[in-house]
């Protein structure tokens, strides 16, 4: 079945708790990159340095990397339902609260408490799209892949367009909207049953256990650092007004997007995951040197190219972290993800400082080394990978597992 076919179960034609779930992820992952484009307005108006507001990507991921741990522990005790609106009114009180902020510390404290709710809101709505949906997982599936570029697209130019006015509107901006969000699913969207086994907390580490699993888990955790130094310190590098700087992560998220939804799963069935993966990531680190190393010109088409590397490996690292075990999904999703965001946490912290300690091309240079280290991991350890990544056909998520905002 075609899972455009407005038909019954298609995609056009779900029920209303679908779409607000969809709708609010969208604006979930809007969060993610909300903040790239007022970076410099925020150093700016709080007197903060680089290394200083980079801290607000690295307390986001840092929370969200010690809340995989927690996300599963709370949803199967409290139920899909309760955990989208726990996490969302975790964001909506925040994100607005970020926007009242007066240091940076403040803000940086505000963006920890905005991650650990977006971490339980985005690690449980896939879930609850699939039960929820009409005709089968595919165009549920669909729907939330393509909320989720939708969000990655536009946060960056929802965030210049709010905070060309002031740094703040982004935050109260993305308070509001996900405030609607609370209101829509408290009002569509019904409890689903609860799991017959409940998640522990130690569920997650157990299943790095498994050698694939920590194969991949290690290789996405280099190569995350890499992809959050292109996104939290490539503003710096470019800078560009609030306007300019969106629109290039506005491209950026949309070749995220394409390559993603529609060009990964086509380049797998054609060359196999793990051949896609190993040249994915060193095309990216090519990417990112001549970034660093290039003019303005040769710096912003890059940033905007490397959105195609990195929704190529945001495919093939999720399917891999999926299949690869023979943990629970959900389990094995968190277990992965719990590694990898630490490299998110870490990246925006060390680029700017790495800048300060040599110049500005020397984080570029180390983001490549992550991209060519997390290559080597997938040559290395290719036995541990090959038959399940042989094997996989493309999915993000079954009737009983979930990725977490990997894409």
């Amino acid at each position: 079945m075609d899972p455009f076919d407005a038909g019954a179960g298609g995609i056009l034609r779900q029920p209303k708790a679908v779409w607000a779930t969809a709708g609010a992820s969208v604006v979930a992952f809007m969060g993610i990159g909300l903040v790239d484009p007022i970076l410099p307005s925020i150093a700016q108006g709080l007197d903060a340095s680089a290394s200083q507001v980079s801290l607000l990507f690295t307390s986001y991921f840092l929370i969200t990397a010690l809340a995989m741990l927690v996300t599963g522990f709370v949803s199967s005790r409290i139920g899909g339902r309760r955990t989208l609106l726990l996490g969302l009114a975790l964001v909506v009180v925040f994100a607005g609260l970020a926007g009242t902020s007066d240091t940076v510390g403040q803000l940086v404290g505000y963006r920890a408490g905005w991650g650990l709710g977006n971490a339980l809101f985005v690690s449980t709505a896939l879930a609850v799209i699939v039960g929820a949906a009409a005709g089968g997982s595919a165009a549920a599936i669909l729907l939330y892949e393509s909320a989720l570029g939708l969000g990655m697209a536009c946060g960056p130019l929802v965030g210049a367009l709010l905070g060309d006015a002031s740094w703040r509107y982004p935050f109260f901006g993305t308070a509001f909207l996900m405030a609607i969000g609370f209101l829509c699913i408290t009002a569509f969207l019904k409890e689903q049953p609860k799991p017959a086994r409940r998640t522990s907390l130690l569920d997650p580490v157990k299943a790095l256990g498994h050698g694939g699993l920590a194969s991949a888990a290690v290789s996405a955790f280099f190569y995350n650092y890499t992809f959050f130094t292109v996104l939290a310190f490539t503003p710096f590098v470019l800078n560009m007004t609030p306007y300019r700087s969106g629109a290039v992560f506005f491209a950026w998220g949309v070749l995220l997007a394409v390559f993603s939804v529609l060009v990964a799963p086509r380049m797998q069935k054609r060359f196999g995951s793990l051949k896609v993966l190993g040249g994915s990531l060193v095309l990216l680190a090519a990417d990112v040197l001549v970034l660093g190393y290039g003019n303005h010109t040769a710096a912003v088409v890059c940033t905007i190219l490397s959105g195609a590397f990195i929704g190529v490996n945001n495919t093939v690292y999720t399917e891999l972290a999926l299949g690869v075990s023979d943990a629970p999904r959900p389990v094995a999703s968190a277990g992965y993800n719990f590694v990898r965001w630490f490299a998110a946490a870490a990246a925006p912290y060390f680029a700017p400082k790495i800048e300060e300690w040599t110049d500005v091309h020397i984080p570029f240079v180390v983001a490549a080394v992550t991209a060519v280290l997390g290559a080597v991991v997938v040559l290395v350890r290719r036995r541990s990978l090959t038959h399940e990544a042989e094997e996989l056909e493309p999915r993000h998520a079954t009737e009983d597992g979930v990725t977490v905002f990997a894409n």
